[in-house]
């Protein structure tokens, strides 16, 4: 579950907003209050707010995310739950508050609205209020058993883990069993196994690397695996096609059937590349020993 929190102005905006039929708004928790609709609530914000004019921001926003699996098994009552203990661990308990629950989404999730202002006219102390809001939601996670924003994390971690693996993977197989020679075949060889090369291009509108996306997760070329920057995979094809020299580069390349400039980094990375290759080449063959 994800806490955010902030000091507000626009008390009766938001309340509205959170209100709003159109989402299936509900009401899952209410504390000092009376009124039956926005208009009634915000006026009995106010005049508690009355108590303290040097304050502006004398609202206080909290949404309540529960993970998209959690929403979706959370009850009206076990809403209430959640948000009677966040307001506990934020220690709001005597103060004028409203929550409502949105399911307007896949993703349930609370708008809670606190005054900041108290009864004896005191401000709460906002400071560092939206670390705070996600200490007091994880330790409401953990109380109840939902998923905490670090299991979240985490699980999102070993995704990405296993997905950079399986692109590595495919990208080894491509190279060492078709041997592209030109870009275009690459992405071609990629893509035919539900792998998207997507070239980079800067704001001079050149080509400076590419990025992958499989599975739903996007990662620039490097970031798959040192391997795989744009320079060591322009370099693998150029060799592939029997390149062995830096000045038999071409500094333009045939990508997705349009001709490109290729940037002065990337040029300069292939020809590194190029070079580090053939150096290893005559070393395992023995050449110059």
């Amino acid at each position: 579950m994800i806490g955010k929190g902030t000091s507000i102005a626009h008390t009766g905006t938001s309340i509205e907003y959170g209100w709003n039929q159109e989402k299936d708004a509900e009401i899952v928790f209410s504390q000092h209050l009376a009124g039956t609709d926005p208009q009634e609530i915000t006026e009995e914000f106010r005049l508690i707010q009355e108590e303290n004019t040097r304050c502006q921001k004398n609202t206080l926003s909290f949404i309540l995310s529960p993970t998209q699996e959690d929403g979706k098994n959370l009850s009206t009552e076990q809403l209430g739950e959640l948000t009677q203990k966040f307001i506990r661990e934020m220690q709001l308990k005597e103060r004028q508050a409203i929550a409502f629950v949105h399911r307007d989404k896949a993703h349930t999730h609370v708008h809670l609205y606190v005054n900041r202002i108290g009864f004896d006219g005191k401000a709460y102390n906002d400071s560092f209020i939206g670390k705070r809001s996600q200490l007091a939601a994880e330790n409401v996670a953990k109380e109840m058993g939902l998923t905490t924003v670090k299991e979240v994390q985490l699980e999102k971690e070993l995704d990405s883990i296993k997905v950079r693996l399986e692109i590595r993977n495919v990208h080894q197989n491509v190279m060492e069993t078709e041997r592209p020679k030109t870009l275009d075949g690459y992405i071609k060889a990629m893509q035919e196994r539900n792998i998207e090369v997507i070239p980079s291009i800067n704001k001079a509108n050149k080509l400076q690397g590419f990025r992958f996306q499989y599975e739903g997760l996007n990662f620039k070329a490097s970031e798959v695996h040192r391997s795989m920057s744009g320079g060591r995979i322009m370099g693998q094809l150029s060799q592939n096609k029997g390149i062995i020299k830096p000045k038999e580069i071409s500094k333009s390349v045939q990508v997705l059937g349009k001709t490109m400039e290729m940037s002065t980094n990337l040029v300069a990375s292939i020809a590194k590349n190029i070079i580090k290759k053939t150096i290893k080449r005559a070393i395992d063959t023995g050449i110059g020993y």
